[in-house]
C-alpha cells in the first residue's frame, strides 16, 4: 500500500465487479477508505471487502441500487456519516441492453437511462453535499459515445454520450470549488459483460488499433490518476482508453 489517498474516502457505485472492483482495489491499495456500492452482487461485494482488508486496506460494502434514487442517495449519505467525509465518487454502475430501435422496449430504454445517466446525476448531487473543495467525480463512460459500429446499440450509445455533456456542465458548476468532474471512457475491456474470449472479441479487435481487450486494472489506473493531485487541472474531459477503437 502507498499513501496517495491517505485519509480520503471514496464511494464506488457499481464497485463489486469488473472495472468498479478493480478501481476499489486500486484506490484502497493507495490508501483510500473505500465504500463499495452494489445492487445485487452482495456475495461479490463482501468478498472484495474481505480481500481489501486482508491486504491492509479499509473497505465496506453498501447496498445501493443505481436505479433507485432514494436508495442511492441514502447510501452516499451513510458513507459520509460513517467516515465524516467524502472525497472521491466513482460512478461505475452500468447496464448494456441491446436491440434494434424498432424492437427495443421502452422499459429497457428507461432502465438504461436510469442506471447509465440518472444515477450519475443523483450520485453526484448527493456526493457534492459532503465534499470539501478539491473533490473528485469520475464516471465510467464508453468509447461507444464516440463510435457505435454495430447494430442494436443506439440506446446504450445515447446513454454514454449523455455523460459527455453532463460532465462539461457539472465541471462548470463545481469548478469554483475545485471539484473536478471527468469521464473515463473504455473500449472493450475483459469483464463478465464483455470477455476477451467472447463471441464478439475477434470482430471488436478488428476495429481497434491495438488488437486486444483492455484490462480492468488499466482502466482503474486512469481513474486513480484523475482522482489524484496530479489531475487537479483536468476537468470536463472525456478520456478514451479504448485501444484505438474510436481512432
Amino acid at each position: 500500500m502507498n499513501t496517495k489517498f491517505n485519509g480520503q474516502v471514496a464511494f464506488i457505485n457499481g464497485g463489486s465487479r469488473g472495472i468498479g472492483a478493480a478501481t476499489a482495489r486500486r484506490l484502497a491499495r493507495e490508501g483510500a477508505k473505500v465504500a463499495i456500492g452494489y445492487a445485487a452482487s452482495a456475495i461479490a461485494a463482501e468478498a472484495l471487502v474481505e480481500e481489501i482488508r486482508a491486504a491492509g486496506g479499509e473497505a465496506v460494502a453498501i447496498k445501493a441500487d443505481a436505479a433507485d434514487a432514494v436508495a442511492l442517495t441514502r447510501a452516499i449519505d451513510s458513507v459520509a456519516d460513517r467516515y465524516g467525509r467524502l472525497d472521491i465518487l466513482v460512478n461505475s454502475a452500468g447496464v448494456l441492453r441491446l436491440g434494434p430501435v424498432d424492437q427495443f422496449s421502452l422499459e429497457d430504454f428507461d432502465h438504461t437511462v436510469a442506471v447509465n445517466v440518472r444515477a450519475v446525476f443523483v450520485a453526484s448531487q448527493a456526493a457534492v453535499k459532503h465534499m470539501k473543495d478539491g473533490g473528485r467525480i469520475i464516471n465510467i463512460g464508453s468509447t461507444n459515445a464516440q463510435r457505435m459500429p454495430f447494430e442494436g446499440g443506439a440506446a446504450y450509445a445515447m446513454s454514454k454520450s449523455a455523460l459527455v455533456g453532463l460532465v462539461k456542465g457539472m465541471a462548470r458548476d463545481l469548478g469554483p470549488r475545485g471539484i473536478t468532474v471527468n469521464n473515463v471512457s473504455p473500449g472493450p475491456v475483459d469483464t463478465d459483460m464483455n470477455p476477451a474470449e467472447g463471441d464478439f472479441a475477434t470482430a471488436l479487435h478488428g476495429l481497434m488499433a491495438l488488437k486486444r481487450h483492455g484490462t480492468a486494472d488499466e482502466v482503474a489506473a486512469m481513474v486513480s490518476y484523475l482522482a489524484g493531485p496530479e489531475a487537479a487541472f483536468v476537468t470536463g474531459a472525456d478520456l478514451l482508453i479504448d485501444g484505438g477503437f474510436a481512432a
